[in-house]
């Protein structure tokens, strides 16, 4: 993909859309960033760095799973030729 493409995308909106990895990574430099100013804040902010871990555990596992499943059905589709 050249530059103009890329430009052309961007201008008309048909931009490629983010992956997961890259929402996750932006949600975590945003709760990073936040400075909590009392105990429940800080509370709050703890629990949202592990859920976003156990997001993007997860995910991980899901991943995982979806390469087996295509592996699978790879080895059934090459068996029914």
């Amino acid at each position: 993909m050249n530059l103009n493409d890329i430009t052309r995308g961007f201008l008309l909106g048909e931009s490629i859309t983010p992956s997961i990895q890259s929402y996750l990574q932006s949600l975590k430099e945003i709760i990073s960033g936040i400075r909590p100013r009392s105990a429940v804040d800080e509370r709050r902010l703890e629990m949202a760095q592990n859920h976003l871990r156990e997001i993007k555990r997860r995910h991980r596992q899901l991943e995982e799973k979806l390469s087996l499943l295509e592996e699978h059905v790879k080895v059934l589709e090459e068996g029914k030729e």
